[in-house]
């Protein structure tokens, strides 16, 4: 049951990091096409000025849960995707940058400089975790004993790169609905026009990506099929694509809540499917699979570290519920 219970816990994280920094990654994604001038562009940042750091905060939570409860699945995922997630870090750190330097000299071209910096690294992160998130679908190589075994190269295959899509088109989706909530007058209707042009690219690419999961994956309705009632996490995801749809242009708020219920149930829908498995093996390799049984700490760490990782999750969604709360009007 402790097992299960850590397989929800990361998948929440997950899911949690995906929501809420997905909408500061869409926000840098449409920062040089909403934003026309250099003034437009600084009140852009302004709307998740008070709040894009307390987001990445999740990613930081999902690796430590990985770490504490399936060490093994850390180790796979950071030897075989090293490349990868040396690229995650240094553009995390650029954007981190580009946000804090870019009003500190009231100069035009290091204004634009950063402007670039931080919609560039937004958009290839967004490119990079879906990427990351096919891949887990697909399966990757694994020796005998779980280790990884393969090349950055391998993991630009044709489905990772479809998933790469995905995640740059449904985050640019879930900022441009963060913007039509939090600008007015030309900001907003023009960020309210790309909602409405990602909303049918995003649509097009979920579906992509379902029908090819299929192909790649054959065995991922196994649980949906074993446990129907899981089915509800796809309908879901496919009830909060048609609220989009009705809300947008009409109750700005309502559609950014739809918005992140797409994203949430994409992320759900992934971890009903993959249950138990963690770290599925490519057909061939020599291992199975990393899964919430053979990849675990000991039982009696997982029952500690649970406890103690569920009361610092609740300071910490105290803390940005705060946050959230004060800056909602602005």
């Amino acid at each position: 049951m402790v097992h299960t219970i850590w397989f929800v816990v990361l998948s929440a994280m997950l899911a949690g990091y995906a929501v809420l920094d997905g909408f500061d990654l869409g926000v840098g994604a449409l920062h040089l096409l909403v934003g026309r001038n250099r003034e437009e562009r600084a009140h852009l940042i302004r709307t998740i000025g008070p709040v894009w750091n307390g987001n990445e905060v999740w990613l930081l939570a999902a690796g430590g849960a990985m770490v504490v409860a399936f060490p093994s699945v850390y180790a796979a995922s950071f030897s075989g995707f090293y490349l990868a997630l040396m690229l995650v870090l240094w553009l995390l750190i650029l954007r981190g940058l580009s946000l804090e330097f870019r009003h500190q000299i009231d100069n035009a071209l290091w204004h634009d400089a950063w402007d670039v910096v931080f919609s560039g690294s937004s958009m290839l992160l967004a490119l990079l975790f879906g990427v990351a998130f096919a891949n887990v679908l697909r399966g990757v190589p694994l020796d005998a004993q779980g280790a990884f075994q393969g090349s950055f190269a391998l993991m630009l295959n044709p489905f990772a790169l479809l998933g790469g899509v995905l995640g740059v088109v449904t985050l640019a989706q879930h900022g441009a609905s963060w913007l039509a909530l939090k600008t007015n007058g030309e900001l907003r209707d023009r960020a309210r026009r790309y909602q409405r042009r990602l909303w049918g690219v995003t649509t097009a690419a979920i579906a992509a990506t379902v029908a090819a999961s299929f192909v790649v994956r054959p065995d991922f309705t196994r649980n949906f099929l074993a446990a129907p009632w899981l089915s509800i996490v796809p309908a879901l995801a496919i009830a909060c694509v048609a609220a989009l749809r009705l809300w947008m242009g009409r109750d700005d708020r309502r559609a950014f809540l739809a918005s992140a219920g797409v994203v949430a149930t994409l992320i759900g829908s992934a971890a009903a499917g993959l249950y138990p498995r963690l770290l599925p093996a490519l057909p061939g390799s020599a291992h199975p699979g990393l899964d919430i049984y053979n990849a675990a700490s000991p039982d009696g760490s997982l029952r500690i570290a649970l406890g103690i990782y569920l009361v610092g999750m609740g300071i910490v969604v105290t803390y940005l519920w705060r946050i959230y709360r004060i800056w909602r009007d602005t």
